[in-house]
């Protein structure tokens, strides 16, 4: 018997729902997924259910849509921001609670947390400021201030700095008790869309409206610029030895080299992609950093190698009408594989060595 040639027949599920899928993430403890449409619904699937799709559950956490979706600072839950100016915490098997009332609406909000989970942060985008939250929402732990609207931010592998992106440039802050501190601005005129941090703290990337990457070396803000994409660039994932940055926008997945002096007088590499369909997102595997997973315009998700040797559909375009793939991520041990798309369809896929 040939096996399926797309691991979502074998090793996952995928349920149809309503609303565009905007984000989806993992709790701390690995127990649960899940998925944020832009209608306002929240679907939390529990680990031990994937197959039954059935028990995955439907919340609707604010009065209108949801903005953006985070892990929370508990174990098992999460936190979603809303149109309604709200920031809720969702516990699973709990009621919806209200944690913070905002001015203006959240759109961005990322979380760190130790690997023992003993300490987290959860910061979030205000306007021209960022609230930064430690192992409690009682108050804030610092906030920053910025001359425009923040773009998006993302913190060190250590928890310790934050880096944001804005009009005409980003910021790296050290994050310290009850306040935080500039390291450098670094600037270059533009808007500034999405922000990569180099897990060894080398490099800052942001990609640019005109369709540009834009990067600077930390260490004296020394300009890169990568340039050559026909769309948008959405995506940008560095992989855990900081060897390589993958991004989108293109039609292969394009691999820019941080090594031997790169990326600066280096080509980029092109992984396979689909013919004829943008990538919209891409992440490196947690663990195996010679593994990334790459979503593209037609729904087709596949697997490859940075060498472009190895690629493994999880799922094809062609043979499923998912639509885009707008959300993209591994639990933290790499053994599961969860999407979501512009036509509401949320999957995960098992990745572990004992399913067989």
């Amino acid at each position: 018997m040939q096996a399926p040639i797309q691991l979502i027949d074998s090793r996952g599920k995928y349920k149809q729902t309503d609303g565009n899928i905007i984000s989806s993430v993992v709790s701390q403890n690995g127990h649960y997924v899940a998925f944020a449409t832009a209608d306002g619904d929240l679907w939390l699937v529990e680990r031990k259910n994937i197959q039954q799709a059935e028990l995955w559950q439907k919340i609707q956490p604010h009065e209108g849509g949801i903005l953006c979706l985070s892990q929370d600072i508990t174990p098992s839950g999460f936190i979603t921001a809303g149109d309604d100016n709200q920031i809720v915490q969702i516990i699973p098997g709990k009621e919806p609670e209200l944690l913070v009332k905002t001015k203006r609406w959240v759109e961005h909000m990322v979380t760190w947390f130790d690997k023992e989970g003993s300490s987290s942060k959860v910061a979030f985008v205000e306007g021209k400021q960022v609230h930064i939250y430690q192992d409690h929402f009682n108050k804030p732990l610092c906030v920053l201030e910025h001359d425009s609207t923040v773009s998006d931010l993302t913190f060190s592998k250590d928890g310790q700095n934050l880096a944001t992106s804005y009009y005409n440039g980003a910021t790296l802050w050290a994050i310290k008790d009850q306040k935080a501190d500039k390291i450098k601005d670094f600037v270059w005129k533009g808007s500034h869309l999405v922000i990569a941090l180099h897990p060894k703290e080398e490099a800052i990337v942001t990609s640019m409206q005109d369709h540009d990457l834009h990067g600077w070396r930390i260490s004296d803000a020394h300009n890169m610029r990568m340039s050559g994409y026909p769309v948008k660039v959405q995506s940008l994932n560095f992989s855990n030895d900081g060897k390589w940055l993958a991004t989108s926008g293109a039609e292969s997945v394009v691999m820019w080299p941080f090594f031997d002096g790169g990326p600066m007088g280096k080509p980029p590499t092109e992984l396979p992609g689909i013919p004829g369909g943008y990538c919209t997102i891409v992440k490196f595997h947690p663990v195996y950093g010679d593994l990334l997973a790459a979503g593209f315009i037609d729904g087709s998700i596949l697997l490859i190698s940075p060498d472009g040797e190895k690629v493994l559909p999880i799922t094809l375009g062609q043979d499923k009408d998912f639509g885009s793939i707008t959300a993209l991520n591994f639990d933290m041990a790499g053994s599961l594989l969860f999407f979501g798309t512009e036509k509401g369809v949320i999957g995960l896929v098992d990745l572990s060595a004992s399913n067989e």
